[in-house]
């Protein structure tokens, strides 16, 4: 450990957390693909709105088609897969530029910061803006995922921010 120096513990931890937040996109990717109908049923509750107390006062803003309940939650799972694939990338360019020069090093960040780009429109714009805000999902006591979506928003900006920062040398 003491042949490591600060730069290069700070570089490794960079590549480490982006493997980290890429085996959560690995594993919600697995849970999509292979528990579809538990995770399609959240989808449709929130956009039916069928399960929030205040039901009828905003009854107007649901979307009550089972088509577009599949083609929204195929669009979440493709959002997923891409942000899970940028991440994975920025992993890989992030450990095959871990020895380079500063500047090399901080371009090779490129698909690590679009990934989790992506995942904050996920979890942020999809989930808590317009699933909570449009939607009323927190109103609903079953399939209500603000927290989990905010806790998973509380790791990736802060990420986001720390991967971006050029403070290795």
């Amino acid at each position: 450990m003491h042949n490591l120096n600060t730069d290069q513990i700070i570089r490794i931890s960079k590549t480490a957390l982006m493997f980290f937040v890429s085996l959560f996109g690995l594993l919600m990717m697995y849970s999509n693909f292979t528990d579809y109908a538990t995770n399609y049923e959240y989808v449709g509750h929130v956009l039916s709105m069928d399960t929030t107390r205040e039901n009828l006062k905003y009854s107007n803003r649901a979307v009550t088609s089972p088509m577009l309940h599949h083609r929204i939650y195929w669009i979440i799972i493709t959002l997923e897969v891409i942000y899970t694939v940028f991440c994975l990338m920025g992993t890989y360019q992030l450990l095959r530029n871990i020895k380079k020069d500063a500047d090399t090093f901080h371009e090779a960040k490129k698909f690590a910061l679009l990934g989790l780009l992506i995942a904050i429109f996920i979890y942020y714009v999809c989930l808590q803006v317009i699933g909570v805000e449009w939607f009323n999902m927190d109103l609903s006591e079953t399939w209500n995922y603000k927290d989990w979506a905010r806790h998973i928003v509380d790791f990736i900006l802060p990420l986001l921010i720390y991967i971006a920062i050029r403070i290795e040398r």
